[in-house]
């Protein structure tokens, strides 16, 4: 039987298991391979599992050791989503696919994207790729506002200025502490993550999952 996994550190607290397990109904084992040792927890992965999840701090190291990245891993040079193939070790990154496919019905004019760690990088290429006019704010530059048709906000907290955030649209990253759920035209991080994870696991296992059950986790 196929076995997946999670790597990073730390990922104790993870969803991905109780969303796996959902998204198939327990069909398939899921793992958290939990190490701070990117090398060890590697090596875990090419020795016993068809595919695995990649989280911080490894998005940067697996895309380098993979033999083919997707476009969109090469647009956010990232990765969190490696399988085995026939070809070699195929990475994808999920997160752009999540957040592209959220993107997608809205209007094109102007998005802000508010933090550049994989998400943001991620939330960036995404919407530039879908043609918005886009430009990328660091926690720093937001203290006087934004103002922006689409805002993405990455950043892992509320920071100066995230109360002076104008947008018809706002797409939070955070689904474990949200600061900003109460802003017009709120897209709440949980959305954000469950589709990362439907299209992701189908990457994974070749396999649709039930998006229904798995909505039940958060």
């Amino acid at each position: 039987m196929d076995r997946f996994g999670l790597i990073g550190h730390p990922i104790a607290h993870s969803l991905s298991p109780a969303l796996f397990r959902a998204a198939y109904g327990g069909k398939y084992t899921y793992d958290l391979i939990e190490t701070p040792d990117f090398e060890e927890a590697w090596a875990r992965f090419l020795a016993d599992y068809k595919a695995i999840n990649v989280t911080a701090p490894f998005k940067g190291n697996a895309f380098e050791r993979a033999d083919w990245k997707s476009p969109e891993c090469a647009r956010s040079g990232a990765t969190n989503l490696v399988v085995k193939t026939p070809e070699g070790l195929k990475a994808y990154n999920s997160d752009y696919l999540g957040v592209r496919a959220l993107l997608e019905p809205l209007a094109r004019g102007t998005a802000a994207v508010i933090g550049f760690g994989g998400a943001g990088k991620a939330a960036l290429a995404a919407a530039e790729d879908l043609g918005f006019d886009t430009r990328l704010y660091r926690h720093a530059e937001i203290a006087q506002g934004v103002s922006a048709d689409v805002i993405v906000y990455t950043l892992p907290r509320f920071a100066e200025g995230a109360d002076r955030l104008e947008c018809a649209h706002l797409l939070e990253a955070n689904y474990k502490d949200p600061c900003l759920a109460g802003h017009p035209g709120y897209i709440p991080g949980t959305a954000w993550h469950l589709m990362q994870a439907v299209l992701g696991y189908a990457l994974m296992t070749g396999e649709q999952p039930d998006p229904v059950p798995m909505r039940e986790v958060y």
